[in-house]
């Protein structure tokens, strides 16, 4: 069981209070990702989740027992950090043997505790590797290995696929969310990469300077943003935020409209000029100057489309899919 529960928990540094009184409940086999541009609290939450900090005040409860004063060896969790920290002097086998052999595990257990995670991760053939023989996709599994033999409540992921090349990001990411669905083991992942938290997670908690601004399903967050920093920080390309008379004849102060919602037509009510045109063959992004709304609108167009740097475009945002804000920036219903 893994469920994780934060009832009133805060954070401070001398004077400074990093984690206002925050309340959220991870539900025991859910994938949740904490998200959020840098410095807005979402790594300090995970280390106090894990015990590597203390709270300031509040409780933080795993499967109803407070574990708030629990040292992070008893709290059952297994944290899995940016940097893989692994022993280069000893093989795959031995680096994911040893939490298990300071544990004092029996040798025939721990054989089989290797040979279920080696398989689930695909490192059976590597387990006499060192380290310094490994990818770096290979060394980061290496490390999830040596959390999986823990048979912990909850793994916790510090940012773990940041020092990986953009193809082998996409691929882990796809083989974290694998092994998820093989544990059903609570998963809590911190990142900056909102389209990590989108294509992974169960739940997404959006963070700004330690205050929850929002938690839900990825589509929840990206159909109704709570406010204009969830609207600006959810997706990809960005939603364009519009004021002005635009917004105002829509009864709203700022409006939204994602990329993918602005159709290219031959008379709609917006027109521009393409400055640059990103074609990526499944997609292309028109950058749209000139239009009177904002200094940029971001235009996804579905496959290759004729238009470069120059050409003049009119468009249509389709209508039900316009996010509506009032003037604190909060959504209108």
């Amino acid at each position: 069981m893994g469920k994780i529960t934060l009832e009133k928990v805060t954070k401070s540094f001398g004077d400074v209070n990093v984690i206002p009184p925050l309340d959220l409940t991870i539900e025991d086999g859910e994938f949740c990702v904490f998200v959020g541009p840098s410095g807005c609290g979402k790594s300090t939450l995970l280390r106090l989740i894990a015990g590597l900090e203390d709270i300031s005040s509040g409780a933080i409860k795993i499967d109803g027992n407070d574990a708030s004063n629990t040292p992070p060896a008893k709290r059952g969790l297994a944290m899995v950090f940016q940097s893989y920290a692994l022993y280069p002097h000893m093989s795959v086998r031995k680096n994911i043997a040893f939490p298990m052999k300071m544990a004092g595990v029996p040798q025939e257990e721990q054989d089989k505790r290797i040979a279920a995670a080696a398989k689930a991760l695909n490192l059976t053939d590597y387990l006499d590797r060192r380290p310094g023989q490994l990818s770096g996709g290979q060394r980061q599994r290496v490390a999830i290995g040596r959390a999986i033999v823990r048979e912990p409540a909850a793994f916790l992921f510090d940012e773990p696929l940041s020092n990986l090349d953009a193809a082998l990001r996409v691929g882990m990411r796809m083989e974290i969310g694998e092994l998820h669905a093989k544990l059903q083991t609570t998963m809590i992942y911190v990142t900056h990469d909102q389209v990590e938290a989108m294509t992974m997670a169960d739940k997404i908690v959006v963070l700004r300077a330690g205050n929850i601004e929002q938690v839900g399903s990825p589509l929840e967050l990206y159909r109704a943003p709570r406010n204009l920093f969830v609207a600006g920080f959810i997706g990809s390309p960005k939603m364009n935020l519009i004021e002005g008379n635009a917004a105002q004849q829509h009864g709203a102060t700022t409006i939204g409209v994602r990329p993918e919602h602005i159709d290219i037509t031959d008379s709609g009510p917006w027109t521009g000029t393409v400055g640059v045109a990103e074609h990526l063959g499944s997609d292309t992004f028109l950058h749209v100057h000139d239009t009177g709304l904002a200094e940029t609108v971001t235009v996804r167009a579905t496959g290759e489309v004729g238009f470069k740097h120059g050409d003049k475009v009119t468009l249509a945002p389709r209508e039900d899919l316009i996010h509506r804000f009032d003037r604190d920036g909060l959504r209108v219903a």
